[in-house]
């Protein structure tokens, strides 16, 4: 009769369970999309790893509190997909981005923002975004998204989605401007202050106030500074 004693059977059990346990963590990672946050808010790091990790497809890797941060931590855990803010402090979203293709990163970039502003849409896109999402999106549509994003599709919140559609359609950005908000703008675009271009213009300083935000609010910018840039694209119309 053939037997094992008490005293061996349970080390064989227990790196029978060691093993099981391995190859069901590996599967796991296997079958699992890894992720990657890029945020300057650890509150807000902290949501979205809370989020993703409801779901058993994801898998958060590494958080990343900077660009630069995010540089080193891509090349050192290859996720699938980067979630990554737009408005961060020093390198921005943009220059992130940038950053990450100029270092071979191939991960899925997803822009994850507050931001809805339809240039910094494009500026995105233009740079190489394989998504954009916004952080008010229905937690179910975001993880469905992201999923989707993992799988390499493109996404896009439906706001998102208006713009890309029309971007092609608008032939003059200016043409929504009156001829004083145009000539508002091109004096801002010259670097002059609210002060300057009243006294350019003859007009009164709060006069320029008002013409300032009406042709932000036709143009989709948020600053006068992206008013600028647009102006400056755009100097064939």
């Amino acid at each position: 009769m053939s037997w094992v004693s008490n005293g061996s059977q349970q080390p064989a059990s227990r790196k029978m369970a060691d093993i099981i346990l391995s190859v069901t963590g590996t599967l796991l990672m296997t079958n699992s999309h890894t992720i990657m946050i890029v945020d300057d808010h650890p509150l807000m790091r902290r949501g979205i790893r809370q989020l993703l990790e409801l779901d058993s497809s994801f898998t958060v890797v590494a958080e990343a509190n900077s660009g630069s941060d995010a540089i080193v931590k891509a090349a050192q855990y290859q996720p699938d997909v980067i979630l990554l803010d737009l408005n961060m402090k020093g390198m921005t979203g943009l220059d992130t981005l940038k950053a990450l293709r100029n270092e071979g990163i191939d991960a899925r970039v997803i822009i994850l923002t507050v931001s809805d502003a339809r240039s910094d849409v494009y500026a995105m896109i233009d740079a190489g975004a394989d998504g954009y999402l916004l952080k008010d999106s229905e937690p179910e549509i975001l993880l469905d998204n992201i999923r989707h994003a993992a799988k390499g599709e493109k996404v896009f919140s439906n706001e998102v989605v208006i713009y890309l559609s029309s971007r092609h359609e608008q032939v003059n950005p200016f043409a929504e401007l009156t001829e004083r908000e145009l000539d508002v703008l091109q004096e801002v675009a010259r670097g002059m202050s609210n002060k300057q271009v009243a006294f350019e213009l003859h007009i009164s300083e709060e006069t320029v106030k008002v013409h300032i935000r009406n042709l932000l609010r036709k143009l989709n910018v948020r600053s006068r500074v992206a008013a600028t840039i647009m102006f400056l694209e755009n100097k064939k119309y």
